[in-house]
């Protein structure tokens, strides 16, 4: 199915529900919008479907979906987007929303490029906002594209290679594990002994092949033209690898965005809602990982349930005579 833009020559239009932020809990959301007999718009920053997922975890293994022992994020959105498409959006993609004007009977938003969109609700899904990774002190922007990397998805370019990972979260291991079965060696190297990622995560790099190295940090990165070799402080001395890929697993800075200019109430950058996933805004509502209440747990199963929330709660604000419990998705055929 394409998502290319298919409405690009319409600049304006006119939808019940505006979903903004195309990652998982927004596709759900833009599916669940169809299931409640909504017109629905999906906007994102970024030119593709699947959010964060999609730009840097393509190929993760995911495990706390209900239904799926073990999906990739490629499989797990690929069939979000299928279901999505059948409430029949309209696509925004590669376009930033940078006006809001919630009323009491409706919200306008405004995009960079000069779409607008009426809409009798808008549900906010953007996650951690646009987001840019931590640079590797060591070697900052100037390696950028010569051999350091921040996420993996494409693993052809690691076949044969000597990879060093950076990191101790999850994401450093995963792609450790993911790297193992085509990379010539890989070697994970982490500032501290105590790792952020699951122990069951580092057992496995380790039974992997992986050579784990703590603690150590990267001292300096050399090459002619691109990555060939790094020194590593370990404990105080200096050790020299042969790498000709760096993977820089050392999270990301987000951009909330222009969420407080729109007068949204806010908890360190993360939007603040009620049981119905309410803002402070009228008919502005929040799923996913950009929300904060007491309790919240940030996951993807999570993020669908809140969805699925305030599409329902979203229905009723739109229309006051529709019922909030939708029925069960098996009687309506």
């Amino acid at each position: 199915m394409s998502t290319d833009r298919p409405r690009a020559g319409q600049l304006h239009h006119d939808v019940d529900l505006l979903v903004i932020g195309a990652g998982p809990a927004g596709l759900f959301a833009t599916y669940y919008a169809g299931f409640r007999g909504l017109s629905v718009a999906i906007a994102d920053a970024l030119p593709e479907l699947g959010g964060q997922i999609t730009a840097m975890y393509p190929h993760k293994p995911i495990r706390d979906v209900a239904g799926f022992p073990d999906i990739s994020g490629t499989d797990l959105v690929d069939g979000l987007i299928r279901q999505a498409a059948t409430a029949d959006p309209a696509y925004l993609l590669g376009r930033v929303a940078t006006t809001l004007d919630a009323r009491e009977d409706g919200v306008d938003v405004g995009f960079d490029d000069g779409t607008s969109v009426s809409a009798g609700a808008v549900l906010l899904t953007t996650g951690i906002g646009r987001f840019r990774p931590r640079l590797l002190p060591a070697a900052g922007e100037a390696w950028a594209g010569r051999g350091v990397d921040h996420f993996v998805t494409d693993t052809s370019a690691y076949v044969g290679a000597d990879v060093l990972v950076v990191g101790g979260g999850d994401s450093a291991l995963d792609w450790s594990l993911h790297l193992a079965p085509v990379a010539r060696s890989v070697t994970l190297a982490h500032r501290r002994d105590t790792f952020r990622a699951h122990a069951a995560l580092l057992a496995q790099a380790r039974a992997a092949g992986v050579e784990v190295v703590t603690p150590a940090e990267v001292a300096a990165v050399r090459g002619n033209g691109r990555v060939e070799e790094v020194d590593l402080d370990v404990g105080g001395e200096v050790r020299t690898l042969r790498a000709q890929r760096i993977v820089a697993a050392l999270g990301f800075v987000a951009d909330p965005g222009p969420l407080e200019r729109w007068g949204l109430a806010l908890d360190h950058h993360h939007v603040v809602v009620d049981s119905a996933m309410r803002t402070n805004l009228p008919r502005v509502f929040a799923a996913g990982d950009i929300t904060s209440y007491a309790g919240k747990v940030r996951l993807i199963a999570v993020g669908f349930g809140e969805a699925a929330t305030a599409v329902n709660n979203a229905t009723v604000a739109i229309d006051p005579a529709a019922h909030l419990f939708p029925g069960h998705s098996t009687d309506a055929g």
